[in-house]
């Protein structure tokens, strides 16, 4: 199962969902800001200072990619959509709860028109990481799809949109526009995280989304609709993916059941050039729905390395794994990864941050192994 199949374009045979654990210095840095002990441009230099160091260590364990962990962001999701015009952060009166344990009380709302502005922070923040790497810099922005099955019930506070399935369509453009962007900025390989797949997957979540008032028999065909919308006007030498989560907060997760519920659409109909999925546990069912993967062109990046605990998996047992993968999906179709970020807030896993560079680092080697 060995070959001369490396990839010189995204994703990369060896690769990252995105998040890294934050630093200690980064982690003071930010409650003196909170306390208001520190300006923000003091912060700032922090997380300058952190985030090359970082990018210097994706380069030592072996990545042909960087990102900059997030680093500058409390929530994956909530801090981008929070910066898009018309959505606005506030408070709840409950987090989103994981298995025994529930997220700060926040969330986020629509409160005008949807749109992607110029200055949206997020662009310097790639621009950064990009000026500071070697490397091929990869960004991570959370889906449209993941926006919209978040809103509670009160969260269109706006006279422009009737209800939530009103903003699909301005939704699509403000990706599109994003996407524009980024790639004007010099990225190349973007990626948007989505949680509203697997939750589709799961029978508890899709309850919990009747309960919302969400058309949940119809979510999978609208999510389609608006990923293929943000996606039409990618530029050909531009790579998107997009990473699958269960749920991803202090080693925790949400989400139960494989992928077969969602495959045929989330695989063959989405026009994403690479999936990131995650198959560290039984949680994620088993590789039958890879079968749905167009044959050649997309790639499945294979999430079989967790990041929720801190103990190493073996080479051979991941092998074995990336083997019964191929029973449905060509080998030069597939890459491998961690199932996803190491802190997808920033309070980040359970696990050491030498615990999470000695798994990024036997991702590459294994790379090295399977794929050369």
């Amino acid at each position: 199962m060995t070959g001369t199949m490396t990839r010189n374009k995204p994703p990369f045979r060896a690769d990252v969902v995105g998040s890294l654990l934050r630093t200690a210095p980064l982690k003071i840095a930010r409650a003196k800001r909170e306390r208001g002990e520190i300006d923000a441009a003091q912060l700032q230099a922090v997380e300058d200072r952190e985030i090359e160091k970082i990018i210097k260590k994706q380069e030592e364990v072996g990545l042909k990619l960087a990102t900059d962990g997030e680093f500058r962001r409390s929530w994956w999701h909530f801090d981008f959509y929070g910066m898009l015009d018309g959505v606005e952060m506030y408070e709840l009166d409950h987090g989103i709860q994981f298995h025994g344990i529930q997220t700060k009380m926040q969330s986020v709302r629509v409160s005008g028109k949807l749109g992607f502005a110029d200055n949206h922070p997020m662009l310097e923040h790639f621009k950064f990481l990009k000026s500071h790497t070697r490397l091929v810099p990869k960004m991570c922005i959370p889906s449209p799809a993941t926006l919209h099955f978040r809103l509670e019930p009160n969260a269109i506070t706006t006279k422009d949109y009737a209800d939530r399935d009103a903003i699909f369509d301005d939704l699509a453009k403000t990706y599109q526009r994003a996407v524009r962007a980024f790639y004007d900025a010099g990225c190349r390989y973007l990626q948007f995280d989505d949680t509203a797949w697997a939750y589709l997957c799961s029978q508890a979540e899709l309850k919990k989304a009747r309960d919302r008032g969400l058309n949940a028999d119809r979510l999978a065909q609208d999510y389609a609709r608006v990923i293929n919308g943000a996606l039409a006007g990618k530029p050909a030498d531009m790579v998107i993916t997009t990473h699958v989560c269960r749920g991803n907060f202090r080693s925790t997760w949400i989400s139960e059941g494989g992928y077969e519920p969602v495959a045929e659409i989330l695989l063959g109909k989405l026009n994403y050039d690479g999936y990131f999925l995650e198959y560290d546990t039984a949680r994620a069912g088993g590789f039958e729905p890879l079968r749905f993967l167009p044959k050649g062109g997309k790639i499945v990046v294979l999430g079989l390395v967790t990041t929720k605990t801190g103990t190493l998996e073996k080479k051979p047992a991941i092998k074995r794994r990336i083997e019964e993968a191929t029973k449905y999906v060509a080998l030069e179709q597939l890459c491998l990864s961690p199932q996803c970020g190491f802190a997808s807030t920033e309070e980040g896993n359970v696990l050491a941050e030498d615990e999470q560079w000695a798994k990024l680092r036997m991702i590459a080697e294994l790379a090295d192994e399977v794929w050369r």
